[in-house]
């Protein structure tokens, strides 16, 4: 039986509603989806500076048909051989949860999360994905990871969805060292909370400007309301020497922002896969990592022995130095955050983003309305609700400025595909430190953020929240190059539902 607020909640959703249909009922209309294709996509009207606005909205492709190409060939040399080759089985089944109960939800070759994977900066890499018994379909994305487009994984997009008895091989390049991980795109509020996901870390193929002792995986997860380090709900344990540096590549799965801190003082070395540069010691003060972003620390165990505690998301914690000694007791979470604006020392980036050839806005808000008949208080984008929300249309080679601004009252983590952008200001005050270059970005209520990036990858590329119940609710838009199209479609035969 829902509780009060909720029936008020209800109400209230059904009076805008109405009131809504009586102003207008054509307007209301327009979010009854059906099958649709992205290439329909494309609200009108704001225009991207030297290349004219967004998409017309008529899925009209701008190269010409003479240089058209589709999603599917966006691909890597078929011909080249696989340094790197993995089967990888998904199936809808009970999760065991060490130190915790069980949970129903997916796996990938029986463990949730799945079999990290580990590649070489330069290796081709070959993922065969069966699909044993997941009902909806299911895909897989490689978060963070410049993927050619058609192994970007998002059903509807650059791929069906893969039905049960199913196989997909995804094949790409290992161009950028980092930390990233994998997930499903489809269905994938529902997918990746309840477990179709895993880690993945591609070496550096020269030695890493920061070198430490000992690497170690910081994978979290919710679990049915389980917080869980590696898929246990438990503490972990590194052995090391004293004065050794533990490199601990924090990765967050979860709905939400995870914090990381010490007290201790701890070093970033790399954000979303990026190397900061000269990073500086960080005392007293937290670390928050976006819904989908990732975090590289180095902590230092003891010079005179023992241990020290990093916690991880709150819940959780690696005990860092001897296994014998005592525990360290918890330190408490720190007020004060690591401003990454102004963390490390600047370095020059590789394309000039103060002369782009689009300049774009990007700006959340709210509103009740209807999608697919569905009424509720959903997101929109320039003021716009889904689908009719602006497609971003590039040329390769353009330099992209967005200027991001959250007008909503809830923070949203923000996730462009097949890129990583620059931040270069935040509220107006403009970065200082090391080239802040991210995947994932948290825009708080109220902040606003101009950040850049180049046009080098051609495709048709998701850039929603990465709090996927709010992608659910229309907020998600794409980064469209003149001359692609895709033939895949949403909500059609072929089950694709790629949020």
């Amino acid at each position: 039986m829902p509780s009060r607020r909720e029936v008020v909640r209800r109400v209230a959703v059904a009076v805008a509603v109405v009131t809504g249909l009586g102003a207008g009922a054509l307007a209301w209309s327009s979010t009854l989806l059906g099958e649709y294709s992205v290439m329909d996509m494309g609200a009108g009207g704001a225009e991207g500076a030297g290349h004219g606005g967004h998409g017309t909205g008529t899925g009209a492709v701008t190269g010409g048909a003479a240089g058209v190409v589709s999603v599917t060939a966006l691909a890597v040399d078929p011909d080249r051989p696989a340094d790197v080759r993995v089967e990888l089985v998904a199936r809808q089944e009970t999760v065991q949860v060490p130190g915790g109960r069980s949970v129903e939800g997916f796996t990938v070759n029986g463990t949730s999360p799945g079999p990290e994977l580990r590649a070489r900066q330069g290796d081709l890499v070959e993922v065969v994905f069966v699909n044993e018994s997941v009902a909806d379909g299911a895909t897989l994305h490689w978060h963070g990871i410049d993927v050619p487009n058609a192994a970007d994984g998002v059903a509807g997009i650059t791929q069906d969805a893969v039905p049960v008895g199913g196989r997909h091989v995804y094949r790409f390049e290992a161009t950028d060292a980092g930390t990233y991980w994998y997930h499903s795109h489809q269905v994938s509020h529902d997918q990746v909370l309840r477990g179709l996901l895993g880690a993945i870390i591609i070496h550096p193929a020269q030695p890493p400007s920061i070198v430490t002792d000992v690497d170690v995986t910081a994978l979290l997860h919710v679990y049915g309301g389980q917080h869980t380090l590696n898929g246990r709900v438990e503490d972990e344990h590194v052995d090391a020497e004293p004065g050794e540096v533990v490199r601990v590549r924090v990765i967050n799965t979860d709905q939400g922002t995870a914090a990381v801190w010490s007290d201790t003082p701890y070093r970033v070395v790399a954000i979303d896969g990026h190397d900061v540069n000269q990073p500086t010691d960080v005392a007293g003060q937290r670390l928050l990592i976006p819904a989908g972003g990732r975090a590289d620390v180095a902590v230092p165990a003891p010079e005179g022995g023992g241990a020290v505690r990093l916690h991880v998301g709150g819940a959780r914690s690696i005990l860092i130095g001897d296994p014998d000694t005592t525990a360290p007791p918890a330190a408490r979470q720190p007020s004060e955050t690591l401003d990454l604006l102004g963390y490390g020392t600047p370095a020059p980036l590789d394309f000039d983003p103060t002369n782009p050839d689009r300049s774009y806005d990007y700006v959340i808000g709210r509103r009740f309305g209807l999608i697919d008949g569905r009424p509720g208080n959903f997101w929109t984008i320039n003021g716009r609700m889904f689908p009719d929300v602006p497609m971003f249309q590039v040329t390769e080679g353009d330099t992209v400025v967005m200027h991001l601004r959250n007008d909503s009252g809830e923070v949203h983590p923000m996730h462009l595909h097949g890129h990583h952008i620059v931040v270069l200001s935040r509220d107006g005050v403009a970065a200082s430190g090391s080239p802040w270059i991210v995947d994932s970005l948290d825009v708080r209520p109220g902040e606003s953020y101009d950040i850049a990036f180049l046009a080098d990858n051609p495709g048709i590329w998701s850039d929603h929240c990465h709090t996927l119940p709010h992608a659910v609710d229309g907020l998600i838009a794409h980064v469209m190059y003149d001359g692609v199209t895709t033939p895949f479609t949403i909500n059609g035969t072929a089950g694709n539902h790629p949020e």
